[in-house]
């Protein structure tokens, strides 16, 4: 049988921290007075992380990479910033590299198209009980 041990203290909002505890303790990282500055540190360096990634994402017009569309746009940064590059070999790889990711999402891309399409024509299609198609 194994034991799950959680971290004796409450968050702020009083419930009950799930974090587990350091090995030879009854607090976790985050709560353990040893670890407090180090604890601190890492609270600001998450903060300026995730600042600095909504300001990336805004500035690329980035949403994640979820969809088709949303990996599209990450390959044409990547090809604009390529562009501007100087000639070399490195410069050569990632343009191929990402002219072979755009061919697999036009194809991709294609494909829902067709399928969409299909599903369209076809209409709803309901299976009386008992029948086979």
């Amino acid at each position: 049988m194994v034991v799950l041990r959680i971290c004796i203290a409450r968050k702020q909002n009083g419930e009950q921290c799930r974090v587990v505890p350091l090995r030879d303790g009854m607090l976790c990282f985050w709560h353990d007075p040893e670890h407090a500055e180090a604890a601190s540190e890492a609270r600001r360096l998450g903060g300026l992380r995730r600042r600095k990634e909504s300001t990336i994402a805004g500035a690329y017009e980035f949403d994640g990479l979820e969809s088709v569309s949303q990996v599209r746009r990450i390959v044409e940064i990547v090809v604009t910033d390529a562009l501007s590059m100087e000639n070399s070999v490195a410069r050569g790889r990632l343009l191929i590299a990402a002219a072979q990711v755009a061919a697999k999402l036009l194809e991709v891309g294609e494909l829902e198209e067709r399928l969409r399409t299909v599903e369209t024509a076809l209409g709803p299609r309901l299976v009386k009980p008992g029948r086979r198609r």
